[in-house]
């Protein structure tokens, strides 16, 4: 092997220079001396600091409360369960009628919206009054 012939083994890639302007500052990632580097320092209050960290955002207080409830119709009940049948929660997440929140059966509201001729057994869900009204006409019970 002659010198001509040596290559290295590793690319040769320039160290990041700092502290030549930019966006980091002053120091640019170097640090400073600073308060933390004299003696007898005195920092604010420490209820202070922990009320300036929280968000102050416009209006955060005001958030409409995320709804974690799912809604059905009796129309769709009616075109995908048998005469007679149980609904619960649990069931219309197996379904795949409503989806589950955070792998839980989610809450479900069932609504009037269409006609019922089955009779069915609903437990663990809300329902309105026009649905309530529906399903009973047609024979079905309702738990709470």
């Amino acid at each position: 092997m002659q010198t001509h012939q040596l290559t290295k083994s590793a690319s040769s890639k320039s160290r990041k220079r700092v502290g030549r302007g930019g966006k980091r500052g002053t120091y640019s990632g170097h640090g400073g001396k600073g308060q933390t580097a004299r003696s007898g320092r005195n920092f604010r209050p420490i209820v202070r600091e922990v009320l300036k960290r929280y968000p102050k955002l416009r209006g955060h207080r005001n958030r409409a409360a995320r709804s974690d409830g799912r809604i059905v119709n009796v129309a769709l009940l009616e075109a995908k369960f048998e005469k007679g049948s149980t609904i619960t929660p649990s069931i219309l997440a197996a379904k795949n009628i409503v989806g589950r929140i955070g792998g839980k059966s989610p809450r479900v509201k069932i609504l009037g919206q269409g006609d019922v001729s089955k009779n069915f057994n609903i437990s663990g869900c809300e329902v309105s009054a026009a649905a309530r009204e529906k399903i009973e006409k047609a024979g079905g019970a309702i738990k709470n």
